[in-house]
């Protein structure tokens, strides 16, 4: 999720379409809403959100969306503790307010899993609602 996220926003007009899935578009966000160790921020990024800022939002797609042409379509779950909805929907909004062709989709009571060991009839519209969006863009 978070590298579709990334490569379309640093290389626009690559790709005719995308799907992104439980995925991170805001490092701030997610530092923040997660349990990360000040130990860990440091590990990861250099510091906590408050110490290295600019380096966070450096590495966030979210800070690139106005450069993104690529139609994309979000898949997320809403009982993802791993990364959280709101990370979708900042990035379908952004997407949205940039005038790029996307839709989200939200699996109810489904976790960070969802690709893996979500209910089969989740898993099966999930990956319908893939082969249609990449349908649309042959």
């Amino acid at each position: 999720g978070f590298l579709t996220n990334w490569i379309i926003a640093q290389h626009p007009g690559m790709f005719r379409a995308a799907v992104t899935q439980r995925s991170v578009s805001n490092w701030i966000s997610e530092a923040g809403t997660q349990e990360y160790t000040p130990q860990a921020m440091r590990e990861e990024f250099g510091g906590t959100i408050w110490e290295n800022h600019d380096y966070y939002w450096g590495r966030s797609p979210l800070k690139y969306a106005d450069r993104i042409t690529t139609p994309t379509l979000i898949i997320h779950s809403d009982r993802d503790e791993i990364t959280p909805l709101g990370q979708g929907k900042e990035f379908y909004y952004a997407l949205k307010i940039n005038g790029v062709e996307t839709e989200m989709v939200v699996f109810r009571g489904e976790s960070h899993g969802l690709s893996r060991g979500g209910r089969p009839v989740n898993l099966v519209e999930r990956l319908d609602r893939i082969l249609e969006w990449f349908g649309r863009y042959p």
